[in-house]
């Protein structure tokens, strides 16, 4: 019987690109023109890499991503405190990062940077030192992480935000464009303004999620006893603790709002309406 032929994946490797030899480069994979690639760096089968792309230090790059023109991944990041320590860049599958977008490792030994699967960082966007985003999260464009920021699934931040540093932004929640962002947003709730406000429920983006009526409904009421009581936090939390039906997204959101390190964003005093 006669053996079938041996089918060796080819890599669409454009002839200027600069790619180090102990670089890991997987099935697949497109690197167009003038893209660089440094010596630590990991590729996932599939993914396309744009021309001027300059991927460097330790990362590691998911399968079918894409990497769009003049992207820089994987540098060195804007912090003082770095001294060229060992740290890295974690990108997951199917991962888009759009034009001049910029990813940079973290500082400390053996920390790391991480994005996501399923992400959309559109052009200009920055993802700072030490930042962990989430899964299915989208950065419009020139939005921009400091250092340590946390961000959870299927937020959206909008264009030209500005999210400062060991901030976190809960799940689901959206951010409008141009926001200045100091405190945590909890999750499923849209904040919007400089100084940013929490101005009601994501009730669209939990639609899409597939969040049950059930979770919704108490959610708006876990919304109400936070935004709209006049309680301290600590007592909206126990409130909600004894009032609510528990659900995954209400425990999600009482666990978020206990967490809050830097405190959370608060609502307009004069809103009536979600």
């Amino acid at each position: 019987m006669k053996a079938e032929p041996v089918v060796i994946p080819i890599r669409k490797i454009h002839e200027t690109a600069v790619i180090h030899p102990a670089a890991r480069i997987g099935k697949d994979v497109e690197i167009g023109p003038y893209v660089v690639i440094g010596e630590n760096v990991v590729i996932g089968d599939g993914t396309k890499i744009m021309a001027h792309a300059v991927i460097d230090g330790w990362t590691s790059i998911g399968r079918e991503c894409v990497i769009f023109p003049s992207a820089s991944i994987g540098a060195e990041p804007q912090d003082l405190k770095f001294n060229g320590e060992k740290s890295y860049v974690f990108i997951g599958d199917y991962t888009k990062i759009r034009e001049f977008a910029t990813v940079h490792r973290a500082t400390g030994e053996g920390e790391e940077t991480r994005i996501g699967m399923h992400c959309l960082m559109m052009a200009y966007t920055h993802v700072a030192h030490n930042c962990i985003v989430g899964n299915h999260v989208i950065m419009s464009n020139a939005a921009t992480l400091a250092g340590h920021v946390i961000v959870e699934d299927r937020a959206v931040i909008g264009g030209l935000a500005g999210v400062h540093q060991f901030v976190k932004i809960g799940r689901n929640a959206m951010i409008g464009g141009a926001t200045k962002i100091v405190q945590d947003i909890p999750p499923y709730v849209i904040a919007d303004g400089n100084p940013a406000r929490v101005r009601g429920l994501n009730n669209v983006g939990m639609s899409r999620a597939g969040i049950s009526p059930m979770a919704r409904r108490n959610l708006k009421k876990a919304y109400r006893y936070l935004y709209r009581s006049n309680l301290s936090l600590p007592h909206a939390i126990a409130v909600m603790e004894q009032e609510l039906d528990s659900c995954e997204e209400v425990e999600h959101f009482l666990r978020f709002l206990r967490n809050a390190e830097r405190g959370i964003c608060r609502g307009r005093r004069d809103e009536t309406g979600e």
